[in-house]
């Protein structure tokens, strides 16, 4: 057969397979629609929705053919018809017939490009109902989580603003409601002075499911000494010597991420005598010898000293100066405060997870090292018992720690560990715990949800809904805002479980038929959820579906995170960040380089702009 006959005969192929497709297509937009129409309750959505039930309707088929043959041609092939579907599907129907001399069309062909640029608008008109501020920014916004240390520093929230900040994400799960209000004082402040607009969004704790409290470990200063190879010390440990009558502490970080040194109470008088260059000795508990220098003063109750080697120090520790002239003064240690127990979890140990609100404890053994009791601890949410089943998976820490569940009885649910890294991981209190197996039944607003927005309403633009899972969820959140007369605040579902991926074409109607809207992909749960093999697809198909619904996306978790944390980026994370440009909103955790941080997301969005607009490549002029 002659190669035009060929491609004659392809292009009627086509014609009829696109046009079966976009009979199929209305079909189950149709069926949608009609299935939403009670939750469209505002009119301005109905064109959005009818494009996300197009979109739905287009990608329950297996397209990648038909694809392939499309662009054989010449032609659209379909890959960037979220925002469009009918007006993309009418286009290439048209071209087909534009090829084929032979065929009519039975109507005109629609004003196609009138349709995209409308579907285009509906996306920026949407974004902007959600981030009022975002007429003021032409690409993606930043939102940026508000360290406690916002509440009572002032510049640190102005620089936040002025380097980029468009939207700021107060935690609930962290602080309480006078810190919460003295941060939004502190944004609303720096937004006048500045002249830039910055909006808040409360984000609701919401069920997170965490491990319990743990018991007290023992009352006693461990000081660790950082060694070389050889086992020879690199640098001695600084603690400090504190005479406000405040029990001693261990080292712990700040609300900024920074390290806090750890404290030893004494005697005020007695700090008084001590010199710089000055020696202190004791005696540890294992009845080593040790010693302290005196660094410096840092304040009439405290006192740096430095320590070279490794040791246990108790309440009751002598602690004996010695002077320049050999004059002898001694002291004891006073109380201590104990620092929670961490579990050592090894590959196929048992865990206990107990039903009871019990703290955590490390496994007991007798005398000749055999095991009496397991290693146990607790959920925040004792209800999760009803949903589990042996067999389903848990994972402990945002995924670090993997276990299968082997059976359960009257004190809890038994698990196996099954992953962790070959040297093992520690279970600490107030860990995030997963149950992706289970199909858990918690409503999405907590009682200190209720609490927390009581609060938020009177200063938050925006409300963000965590571990939703189903479309009802949103009329929880709607009943309780119009209760407090806020059922104009915008939402932000934060989409961080299976059942809300499932869920998420019906969650978006009930949320968008309803106000101001967008998704949060929360990509630390979600991982966890899901499993981080289908992290990127998910998120990628999250992004299409949004797109179709002419909804705001905000691509949060981890980004850009050890560049925060630590001033030093990840190559991966600076990928990550790249990709979060073709979302409408990127959030960034807090971390003690957030400033720096920022600079750097906001100098990789701006040059992957002009190469990137959502899915459309950007061929800009090249340097080559």
């Amino acid at each position: 057969m002659p190669q035009e006959q060929t491609d004659v005969a392809e292009i009627k192929t086509l014609a009829q397979q696109l046009a079966a497709l976009r009979d199929a297509t209305l079909a189950t937009q149709a069926e949608l629609i009609a299935r939403w129409q009670p939750y469209l309750h505002n009119p301005q959505y109905q064109p959005s929705a009818a494009n996300l039930a197009a979109y739905i309707g287009l990608r329950r088929h297996d397209l990648r053919q038909l694809q392939s043959r499309l662009s054989r041609i010449g032609l659209s092939s379909l890959g960037r018809c979220e925002g469009h579907v009918m007006a993309t599907l009418d286009a290439v129907i048209y071209a087909l017939a534009m090829m084929d001399k032979a065929t009519t069309l039975a109507s005109p062909l629609p004003d196609i490009d009138h349709a995209i640029t409308r579907d285009q608008m509906l996306l920026r008109h949407n974004t902007t109902r959600l981030f009022a501020n975002a007429h003021n920014k032409h690409g993606t916004l930043m939102m940026v989580t508000m360290p406690s240390a916002a509440a009572d520093d002032y510049d640190i929230v102005r620089e936040m603003l002025e380097s980029g900040m468009d939207c700021a994400r107060i935690n609930c799960s962290h602080d309480d409601a006078d810190a919460w209000r003295q941060m939004v004082a502190h944004i609303r402040q720096a937004a006048q002075e500045s002249g830039r607009e910055c909006l808040v969004m409360f984000d609701l704790s919401g069920p997170k499911l965490r491990t319990g409290e743990m018991a007290a470990g023992p009352p006693i200063l461990h000081i660790k000494i950082k060694r070389d190879d050889m086992g020879n010390p690199l640098y001695p440990t600084r603690i400090i010597l504190d005479g406000s009558g405040n029990p001693g502490c261990p080292a712990t970080g700040d609300k900024l991420g920074h390290a806090q040194l750890a404290r030893l109470s004494v005697s005020a008088k007695w700090l008084q005598r001590l010199k710089q260059g000055d020696r202190i000795k004791f005696h540890d508990a294992h009845k080593r010898k040790r010693e302290f220098i005196v660094i410096q003063h840092l304040s009439p109750l405290q006192v740096m000293v430095s320590c070279k080697n490794g040791a246990y120090i108790p309440p009751g520790t002598v602690l004996e100066h010695v002077n320049t002239k050999h004059q002898h003064a001694r002291v004891n240690t006073g109380d201590f405060v104990a620092a929670p127990q961490r579990i050592h979890v090894m590959q196929n140990d048992v865990l206990l997870l107990t039903r009871a609100q019990l703290p955590g404890q490390i496994e007991q053994r007798d005398a000749t090292g055999n095991n009496i009791s397991p290693a146990r601890i607790s959920c925040s949410e004792p209800d999760v018992f009803s949903y589990l089943q042996p067999g389903h998976s848990v994972w402990i820490d945002d995924g670090r720690i993997g276990c299968l569940i082997e059976h359960i009885d009257a004190t809890g649910a038994w698990l196996r560990i099954t992953q962790v890294r070959p040297s093992g991981e520690f279970i600490e209190a107030q860990k995030g715990l997963n149950f992706p197996d289970s199909s858990l039944k918690l409503s999405a607003l907590t009682a200190k949800d209720m609490e927390d927005l009581d609060v938020a309403v009177r200063h938050a633009d925006i409300i963000g809904l965590s571990f939703i899972q189903h479309a009802s969820d949103m009329d929880l959140l709607h009943m309780a805002l119009a209760e407090r007369n806020a059922g104009q605040l915008g939402i932000i579902a934060k989409i961080e479980t299976q059942e809300a991926v499932k869920n998420l074409p019906d969650i978006i109607i009930r949320g968008a038929g309803h106000g101001a809207f967008g998704i949060m992909i929360a990509r630390g749960d979600l991982a966890v959820e899901i499993g981080y093999e289908r992290l990127a697809e998910i998120q990628e198909e999250m992004l299409w579906l949004c797109e179709a619904a002419h909804i705001p996306v905000i691509w949060a978790t981890q980004v850009l995170e050890s560049l925060v944390k630590l001033n030093l980026p990840s190559r991966a994370e600076i990928t990550d960040a790249a990709m979060s440009g073709r979302a409408e909103c990127v959030m960034l955790n807090k971390g003690p380089y957030i400033l720096h941080g920022m600079s750097v997301l906001n100098e990789i969005i701006t040059r992957m702009q002009s190469h990137q607009d959502k899915k459309t490549p950007q061929y800009r002029a090249l340097h080559w």
